[in-house]
């Protein structure tokens, strides 16, 4: 049986692993909202 429990460093590493796929889909988001307004401002 495969031991359940990652070791803290692994878990950590997941974690930053996760959070920098979330910060650059953010990054995308922000960028195309931006996009949205400069049309929409530029009109």
């Amino acid at each position: 049986m495969k031991k359940a429990k990652l070791s803290l460093k692994d878990l950590i590493e997941e974690n930053k692993q996760e959070l920098l796929l979330d910060k650059e889909e953010v990054e995308k988001i922000e960028k195309r909202l931006d996009e949205k307004y400069v049309k929409l401002t530029a009109k």
